[in-house]
């Protein structure tokens, strides 16, 4: 896909269960090759949004466009799918404890969970190899994923996206339950799909503005399941939208290229920088 055309378009978006609206009316539109972090409290949206945005989820109402296919109107969105990687901690649960971490890369040529779907030739394997290497998950050539950390597991299923070259790629908070060495591995593995030759969109939630990789463009503030505020980072992270969004009030800093937030108290002066 083309830099600067959309890779999702949503309009006036509606999820609801059971007769009740998780998200939206909701509209967002994010451009090919923008790097986008989806910021809210638990509750807000994020997943919902994430799961509309690969096409796994349809909304009530509203119009969804994806990599430049209108979903629905008698289009099959599992032709979609091959096109969109969805990283999460629930995916590498579900991958079988035994595989190797070569074997859950080469998962990601189908997007499936098992890679005996399909043949592998030596050039799939040694691209494999090749992108655990890339990813810091050298020493975990051979061994079973069930052995790695979950930082480890993050940045193997970041391989994973990477091997099939997908025009979109959605993650669903990457760095969670990780320690400080672990997040920051992992960040530093999503700021590394930004150089590839033909980079990824990426769509990104987290709850934490400590874990938005310095190679994110954009933002997007959830609360209740509606948009607080959208765009460009520096004028969407500052500390009106994310006063609303989160619901307390916070001082905002960017040092290195990236963000901190505190809990502001009665006594307390803003952040300098």
């Amino acid at each position: 896909m083309n830099a600067g055309a959309d890779a999702i378009s949503l309009q006036d978006v509606v999820v609801r269960v059971d007769g009740r609206t998780i998200l939206g009316p909701l509209t967002l539109t994010v451009r090919a090759r923008e790097r986008w972090v989806l910021l809210g409290p638990n509750g807000s949206g994020k997943t919902t949004l994430l799961s509309v945005a690969g096409g796994r989820r349809s909304p009530a109402l509203g119009r969804v466009d994806l990599l430049g296919h209108r979903v629905g109107h008698g289009a099959d969105v599992r032709t979609l799918w091959p096109r969109i990687a969805h990283t999460s901690h629930l995916l590498a649960d579900a991958m079988h404890p035994g595989l190797r971490a070569e074997d859950v890369v080469l998962t990601g040529i189908r997007s499936s969970l098992s890679p005996w779907m399909t043949d592998h030739s030596p050039s799939d394997r040694e691209r494999a190899r090749e992108l655990l290497l890339r990813f810091g998950c050298g020493h975990l050539i051979g061994r079973p994923v069930a052995t790695a950390s979950q930082g480890e597991r993050q940045r193997v299923l970041l391989a994973r996206a990477a091997f099939a070259h997908r025009e979109l790629l959605l993650m669903d908070e990457p760095c969670a339950g990780l320690d400080l060495p672990g997040r920051e591995d992992v960040i530093a593995a999503i700021d590394l799909s930004a150089n590839e030759p033909s980079p990824p969109t990426v769509v990104l939630a987290t709850h934490h503005l400590e874990e938005v990789p310095l190679s994110v463009t954009h933002a997007a503030l959830l609360r209740g399941g509606r948009l607080v505020a959208a765009g460009p980072i520096q004028e969407t992270l500052v500390a009106d939208p994310l006063r609303e969004c989160f619901g307390i009030e916070l001082d905002v800093r960017r040092e290195g290229g990236r963000w901190q937030a505190k809990a502001r108290g009665p006594s307390d002066p803003p952040f300098k920088g």
